[in-house]
């Protein structure tokens, strides 16, 4: 039980790295290629919904209780749609990404 509980910590932890990651590419990126930072912010997202679903699951694991439950219930909810929603529009996106760079190459 306690080890289930380091691994979700791990994945929480991972996660709120990523997103932080993918921000900073997201902000630090030049307007010049949009589609790209668009990308990246669904990167983010897609992070930040891992680290929604991975809290509820780890909220599951150290309480009991049916308010424990139906609050864990909204996380790991929220944070599958929010990571899929996100994934779908990295994958949507990850296809301009070549054509915005060649048609912005001097």
């Amino acid at each position: 039980m306690l080890t289930i509980n380091f691994i979700f910590v791990f994945f929480i932890i991972a996660s709120a790295v990523f997103y932080f990651y993918f921000k900073t590419r997201q902000f630090r990126t030049r307007s010049l290629f949009p589609i790209r930072k668009k990308m990246y912010a669904s990167m983010s997202g897609a992070s930040l919904g891992g680290l929604l679903l991975f809290f509820g699951f780890n909220q599951l694991m150290l309480f009991d209780g049916i308010t424990t439950y139906v609050i864990a219930a909204l996380f790991i909810l929220f944070g599958a749609y929010v990571g899929i929603f996100n994934f779908k529009a990295y994958k949507h996106y990850r296809s301009f990404v070549d054509e915005e760079t060649k048609l912005n190459d001097n």
